[in-house]
C-alpha cells in the first residue's frame, strides 16, 4: 500500500482484500437474474471516479487544479449510466462523475480520464467547456453540460424530454433518437429547491394531461446538503406518490439492484413516455468539497461509519461472489491510481485560457451576413398562402402592433417547421392581448399551445426545446412574472454555449410582455417598467420595438439569430401600444404600418443592435425606446410649434445597444436628453449615459426617468412614470443650460 493513501482508500483497499465469496444457499435469485450485469465496466467506471476526486485533491496540493467538489460515495450511479443507452440525453448534478466514467466506457476509445482531468486544471483543450469551468458534458457522450447546484438544471430536461417526442410528432429533425429518454440527476437537497419542485411538478402534469415526457430524474440521496442533514424518509416522502409520476427506491450498495432497477424504470418511461424518479441512496465522502472541513459538523465515527456503505465495495462484493479473486481487485486499483496521477502531473504544463478575449469567444457569436439572409427569406408563395388561409398580411392595410407580431409569429411559422409558439393562454385564446390569435387554428396544437401557469416551466420547456433542434418562442405573459425564473436566462440558456464552448446551443426568442402605461388594468403585476435584470446577462440580445414598422424585422432578425448563431433573446413588447393606432391626433394612425412584402423584407432588414433616426432636428437630440419613443415623438411635436427642433433616435436594441450611432447623433446635435420609461435607479438610461461619457462625447447630456418605484394602481402610476410634459421641461431646461453657457 502506499504510504500517502486516504484514510478512504486504505478502508476501502482492506476491506475489498477481505471479502470472501458469499455462500450459493445464502443469495436470494430476482427475477432479473437471467440479464447478466456489466459489473467488470460498473467497477471500472465507479474506481475511475473516486480516483478523480481524489486526484482533485492532490493536484490541489501540489498547487495545481481547481476544482474539488467530487463524487465520493455517489458512484453508484456508474450503473444508471451502464443501464441506460449512451444516446439518452443526460443533464448531470456535479457529483455525477460516476455517471459520467460510466457513460464513456459505453463508447469505446472515450477518453474520461482525460476529460475530467483537463477540466479540473482549466486546460484550454478541454473537450466541453474549454478550460471555463469543470463540468461533465461532452457531445459524443450526449451529455449537456450543467453547472448546476441548486437543480436549475431540472426544468431544462423536461424541456429535452418533451422535445424528444414533439420533434418525431412534427417529422423534424431532432438532436436525440425517437426512442430516447431524458436523465436528469440531482441531489436530495436540491429536491427541495423551487425550481426542481416546479420542474417535477410540471412533468408529472404533463403526464397526467396525456402528453409524453421521457424523462428518468434520479435523485442522488447521500442525505446531506453541505452540513444540513436531510431528513430521514422525506425524498420517499416528497416524491414517492406524485400523480403521473412513477418511483423506485434503491440502495446504492447493491450494483445488480441499481442495474436492474434503473433498466425496468427506463424502459417503462421509454414505452409509456411517463416520467419517473429513481430514488439512488447513496453516501458522501470527502465533505462537500475541498474547503469544506466536515468534521466541524459530524463526528468522526459518523464519518468512519459511513465507509462501510461504499458503492465500490458493493461491486467489488458483487465481482468477488462472481469469482474474481479480490487481491486483483486491489491491484487494479492501484495500478489505475498512480496510472492517473502520472497523467494529471503530464497534463499541468498545457495551455489554459490568457486573455478576455478567449473567455467571452464563445458567448454570443454573430453571423450577420447569415442572419440577414435567414432573416429576409419566407416560405414560398403556396406555404404563406395556406398558412394566411389566402388573405396575406401585406393587402390588408395598416396593422397595429399586436397584429404586426401575429402575422410575423405566422410567417416564422410557415417558413421554420421546427418552431413552436407557446405560454399561458396563446393557444385558444390567443394570449390576454390576442397577439397569438388564430395561430393554433392554423398551424395546429403541436406547434402553438398552452403551458401551464410556471414560468420556470416555460422557460426550461424552451430551454430543453432549443437544444433539442427546435426554435421555441415561449411568452411571458407580463415582464413582472419574469423576474420569478429569471435564473432560466442567467444560468441556463446564456451560459450553455459558455460552458460548451459553442457546442450546445439553445436558440430561443423570449416574448414578454411589458412596461408601464397601461390603462383600466393597471397595478405593478400589469405595469412593470424594471429590465435591468436582463441587461446584465452575457451574451443575451435583448430588443424592444414600439413601432408596427419595426417590430416585424426585429422579430424576423431574432429568429434568424436563433437559427445562424444559437442566439437566445428577450424580445420586449410595449403592452400599452399594442393596439395604438395614433398619435397625435384621433384618426392619424400614425402608430400603425403596412405589413412588407417579402420582397421589400431584405431593404428593412434590421440587424441587432442597429438604432433608427426617427425624426430630424437639429437643438436636442432625444435618444429613447419603447413607450418613451411614442411620448418624445409627441414632445416633440409641441417643442417645434415652439421653435425646437428636436431629432428624436430610437434604441430598439437594449442589449447590445447602438453606441456607435448614439456618440455619432450626440456628437453632432451636442445636447441630448435620455427618456428612460425604466426606472431612474438602475435604468437603461444608465447604460446610455455611461456609454456616451466612456466614449467622451462633447455632448450635454441629461435624462428623465420613472421614479423609482413600483408603479401603482389607477391614475396615480402617472405620478411616477415620465410624462410628455416632464420631456419638454427636459428640453427646455437643456436649452436654459446651452444658451447661459453653463
Amino acid at each position: 500500500m502506499p504510504d500517502d493513501l486516504h484514510d478512504l482508500e486504505r478502508h476501502l483497499l482492506e476491506a475489498v482484500i477481505a471479502l470472501e465469496p458469499t455462500d450459493e444457499r445464502d443469495r436470494v435469485s430476482g427475477p432479473d437474474d437471467e440479464v447478466p450485469v456489466p459489473l467488470d465496466q460498473i467497477f471500472g467506471a465507479q474506481v475511475d471516479s473516486r480516483l478523480l476526486d481524489h486526484t482533485a485533491r492532490w493536484l490541489r496540493g501540489q498547487g495545481f487544479g481547481y476544482y474539488t467538489i467530487g463524487s465520493a460515495g455517489h458512484e453508484s450511479n456508474a450503473a444508471v449510466a451502464i443501464a441506460l443507452r449512451p444516446t439518452d440525453p443526460a443533464l448531470l448534478h456535479y457529483r455525477s462523475g460516476g455517471f459520467y466514467c460510466g457513460r464513456a466506457r459505453q463508447r469505446p476509445g472515450h477518453d474520461a480520464i482525460g476529460d475530467v482531468l483537463a477540466g479540473m486544471l482549466a486546460l484550454t483543450d478541454e473537450p466541453i467547456a474549454g478550460g471555463r469551468h469543470k463540468v461533465f458534458g461532452h457531445r459524443d457522450l450526449a451529455v449537456i453540460p450543467q453547472t448546476s447546484t441548486i437543480a436549475s438544471h431540472l426544468p431544462r430536461a423536461l424541456g429535452v424530454a418533451f422535445a424528444i417526442r414533439r420533434a418525431a410528432r412534427l417529422g423534424v429533425d431532432a438532436a436525440w433518437p425517437g426512442d430516447a429518454i431524458a436523465v436528469c440527476s440531482f441531489g436530495d437537497a436540491s429536491a427541495n429547491h423551487s425550481t426542481a419542485q416546479g420542474a417535477i411538478n410540471a412533468a408529472a402534469y404533463t403526464a397526467y394531461s396525456g402528453l409524453p415526457v421521457p424523462l428518468l430524474f434520479v435523485c442522488e440521496d447521500n442525505g446531506l446538503g453541505i452540513s444540513v442533514p436531510t431528513p430521514s424518509g422525506w425524498i420517499d416522502a416528497t416524491l414517492s406518490n406524485r400523480p403521473g409520476l412513477g418511483y423506485a427506491r434503491v440502495d446504492g450498495t447493491d450494483p445488480n439492484a441499481v442495474f436492474h432497477t434503473t433498466a425496468r424504470l427506463a424502459a417503462d418511461v421509454r414505452a409509456t413516455g411517463r416520467p419517473a424518479v429513481l430514488h439512488l441512496r447513496t453516501v458522501r465522502y470527502l465533505g462537500h468539497a475541498g474547503t469544506d472541513v466536515e468534521t466541524a459538523y459530524r463526528s468522526g465515527g459518523a464519518i468512519r461509519s459511513d465507509y462501510a456503505r461504499d458503492p465500490i465495495l458493493g461491486t467489488a462484493r458483487a465481482l468477488v461472489d462472481a469469482g474474481i479473486d479480490p487481491s486483483s481487485l486491489v491491484d487494479r486499483y492501484l495500478e489505475r491510481r498512480a496510472e492517473i496521477r502520472e497523467r494529471a502531473m503530464s497534463m499541468t504544463g498545457r495551455p489554459r485560457i490568457a486573455s478576455a478575449d478567449e473567455v467571452i469567444e464563445p458567448l454570443s457569436p454573430r453571423r450577420p451576413d447569415l442572419v440577414r439572409s435567414l432573416a429576409t427569406t419566407a416560405a414560398d408563395a403556396e406555404q404563406r398562402n395556406q398558412a394566411f388561409g389566402g388573405k396575406l398580411p401585406e393587402s390588408a392595410g395598416p396593422l397595429t402592433l399586436a397584429e404586426t407580431i401575429n402575422r410575423t409569429l405566422a410567417d416564422a411559422l410557415a417558413r421554420t417547421p421546427q418552431l413552436l409558439v407557446f405560454g399561458e393562454d396563446v393557444a385558444a385564446k390567443g394570449g390576454v392581448y390576442g397577439v397569438t390569435r388564430g395561430l393554433q387554428k392554423r398551424f395546429g396544437a403541436a406547434r402553438v399551445f398552452d403551458s401551464l401557469l410556471d414560468e420556470q416551466s416555460i422557460l426550461g420547456l424552451a430551454l430543453g426545446a432549443g437544444v433539442s433542434g427546435m426554435v421555441p418562442i415561449p411568452e411571458i405573459q407580463y415582464l413582472a412574472y419574469l423576474h420569478n425564473a429569471e435564473d432560466q436566462l442567467r444560468g441556463e440558456a446564456a451560459s450553455l454555449s459558455f460552458f460548451s464552448n459553442g457546442q450546445y446551443r439553445n436558440p430561443m426568442v423570449v416574448r414578454i410582455a411589458g412596461y408601464g402605461y397601461q390603462k383600466g388594468f393597471g397595478g405593478h403585476f400589469h405595469n412593470d417598467n424594471s429590465v435591468a435584470v436582463l441587461r446584465d446577462i452575457p451574451g443575451l440580445v435583448v430588443a424592444s420595438p414600439a413601432h408596427p414598422s419595426d417590430a416585424a424585422p426585429m422579430l424576423r432578425t431574432c429568429v434568424a439569430a436563433a437559427l445562424a448563431d444559437g442566439t437566445v433573446s428577450a424580445f420586449l413588447e410595449p403592452i400599452a401600444l399594442y393596439h395604438t393606432r395614433d398619435l397625435h391626433d384621433d384618426g392619424d394612425d400614425v402608430w400603425t404600418a403596412p405589413y412588407p412584402h417579402p420582397d421589400e423584407w431584405v431593404d428593412g432588414h434590421v440587424p441587432i443592435g442597429e438604432g433608427r433616426l426617427v425624426r430630424e432636428g437639429d437643438d436636442v437630440l432625444i435618444a429613447t425606446w419603447g413607450n418613451g419613443l411614442h411620448l418624445a415623438l409627441r414632445a416633440a411635436k409641441q417643442l417645434a410649434a415652439e421653435g425646437v427642433s428636436c431629432r428624436v433616435f430610437d434604441l430598439r436594441w437594449l442589449a447590445p445597444l447602438p453606441v456607435d450611432q448614439l456618440v455619432h447623433h450626440a456628437a453632432d446635435v451636442g445636447r441630448l436628453l435620455v427618456v428612460d420609461e425604466t426606472r431612474h435607479a438602475g435604468g437603461v438610461g444608465e447604460g446610455v449615459v455611461t456609454a456616451l461619457v466612456e466614449r467622451g462625447v462633447d455632448a450635454t447630456i441629461r435624462r428623465v426617468a420613472a421614479v423609482d418605484s413600483f408603479v401603482p394602481l389607477g391614475d396615480a402610476a402617472n405620478l411616477v412614470l415620465v410624462s410628455v410634459d416632464q420631456i419638454v421641461d427636459a428640453v427646455h431646461g437643456l436649452q436654459d443650460h446651452h444658451r447661459s453657457g453653463r
